[in-house]
């Protein structure tokens, strides 16, 4: 599995991943887009824009948007890096949101992704991670622990956990 920016070339793969997270209804958890008017070629340069600290809605920080694609190239799921933490974040979000396409859940592409994405953090010289999960969600907590995630607390029903960067 590979971790890396979408690019025009992924297109197709994106956008059919995207339908399966819409026509689900599954929470999209790490990949932000507006379906009722999405235009991929403007979704990119958002990505490119929120990276840089351009053009950022209030209350929303710098993030790099990535997604996880599979040996054969199939977009598998979205993780969004945050680079710095708002209060928001520190209480709810943390650094690092992920989600898996439902069709693909439950073969070890959450916690590759996830370990990816803290060397991404890494890159952008994050050396202590807030990643967080629904107090109803085992198989996140499953992921966040498997990366070495150290629980500080609960709080309205999110567990938030740490995890050192090496």
């Amino acid at each position: 599995m590979e971790l890396r920016r979408p690019t025009l070339a992924d297109k197709e793969t994106v956008l059919d991943m995207m339908t399966e997270f819409e026509e689900t209804q599954s929470a999209h958890d790490g990949g932000f887009w507006d379906a009722e008017a999405f235009v991929y070629e403007d979704w990119l340069k958002s990505n490119r824009d929120m990276e840089m600290g351009l053009g950022i809605p209030d209350g929303w920080v710098p993030a790099v948007q990535l997604v996880a694609f599979a040996r054969d190239g199939q977009a598998v799921g979205f993780l969004n890096l945050r680079l710095r933490l708002s209060d928001y974040l520190l209480e709810e979000g943390g650094h690092i949101g992920y989600s898996i396409r439902p069709s693909e859940q439950g073969k070890g592409y959450a916690k590759e992704a996830l370990r990816q994405g803290l060397q991404v953090a890494k890159e952008k010289n994050i050396h202590l991670a807030l990643v967080t999960c629904s107090i109803d969600n085992p198989a996140s907590r499953a992921v966040i622990l498997a990366n070495g995630g150290q629980l500080e607390d609960v709080r309205n029903g999110t567990e938030r956990y740490w995890i050192e960067v090496e």
